[in-house]
């Protein structure tokens, strides 16, 4: 069984970061995310300022689409470019799996702005957005493999905002009311869009994960949080048998004072698998170990237990997947 991490992390020193990743996740290390540098070493910012044809700036409501490239947008391509370089020590011989993040269409178009207010109210400049994306993803994969030219890539988006943008609550510039939901099978696409050719999970950490729809859309993989997702047992079991993988987030963003326990954090995985009535020796090949959600907010030594953690789980769960009688 595998163990790997969502994406941020705390800290700005993104070669101690890369350390980190690949010591205590070697099976599937990432590139990491380093928010506390600043705008631009966001998730948002790192994947606006990418963006193929389009261009982005920093305003107090968040970064917005402009004409014409700024110093915020470089500000951004440079954290990444620092990012992709560092790459090149620790994975340039790196010839097993190797995870990068991007933020997912619909998240961009929920949280991008134009002039007058978020681009998912402007279904011109969504369908830029969304284009764009797919062009991006492509252009990110390729700097990427030239920096860890042996590595087997796996993209992940991240959709935080896709259960609003499913269900119509996104506010819309006012505040006063919400953005019209988003027709599934228009999602649905977009994310197939982005997908680029290259195995894919998506990643959202919140209740209403629409897993239907991103199996639909090609979604290698789908990436919740254990404790806080709806999970529909009927829909899991069936999107099980399809081939799609679950990594599921088992250990806490943040740190909770006292550390669970490795079996804290299997037995609800040996659960689940039970319920679903699947065989023990299935888990393996279909869970992957994560924790909850990024690990920006949390301590550097936090930080370091979450991904220690989730890897000794995944040994656990390995050697023992079977629901222990109590």
């Amino acid at each position: 069984m595998t163990a790997t991490g969502i994406g941020s992390l705390p800290g700005d020193d993104i070669d101690a970061a890369l350390g980190l990743v690949f010591t205590e996740l070697p099976d599937l290390p990432h590139l990491p995310e380093l928010p506390a540098r600043g705008p631009g070493a966001d998730m948002i910012g790192r994947t606006a300022a990418g963006l193929a044809d389009l261009h982005v700036d920093l305003q107090p409501s968040g970064w917005r689409l402009v004409a014409r490239p700024g110093i915020d947008e470089r500000r951004a391509a440079e954290f990444l470019d620092r990012d992709l370089d560092a790459l090149v020590p620790i994975a340039g011989t790196h010839d097993g799996l190797l995870k990068v993040q991007l933020a997912g269409p619909w998240t961009l178009a929920a949280t991008l702005q134009t002039t007058r207010g978020p681009v998912l109210a402007d279904a011109g400049a969504t369908r830029d957005v969304v284009a764009s994306l797919a062009e991006t993803a492509r252009l990110h994969l390729a700097e990427v493999a030239r920096r860890a030219p042996h590595a087997q890539l796996i993209l992940q988006l991240d959709e935080p905002a896709l259960p609003a943008v499913l269900s119509g609550s996104v506010p819309t510039a006012s505040g006063f009311g919400n953005i019209r939901a988003v027709d599934p099978a228009t999602a649905r696409d977009a994310i197939r869009d982005a997908i680029a050719g290259t195995p894919i999970v998506v990643h959202c950490c919140a209740a209403g994960v629409p897993l239907r729809l991103l199996a639909d859309a090609g979604a290698a993989a789908i990436s919740v949080d254990l404790a806080a997702a709806r999970l529909d047992h009927d829909v899991v079991g069936e999107l099980v048998e399809r081939g799609t993988k679950f990594w599921l987030g088992v250990v806490p963003a943040l740190g909770p004072g006292v550390p669970p326990t490795v079996r804290a954090i299997v037995d609800p995985v040996r659960r689940l698998w039970h319920e679903l009535g699947f065989a023990p020796e299935r888990l393996a090949e279909t869970v992957v170990l994560t924790p909850a959600c990024g690990l920006a907010g949390a301590s550097d030594g936090w930080s370091r237990t979450a991904l220690r953690l989730v890897r000794q789980a995944a040994r656990v769960l390995a050697d023992a997947p079977e629901v222990v009688p109590t």
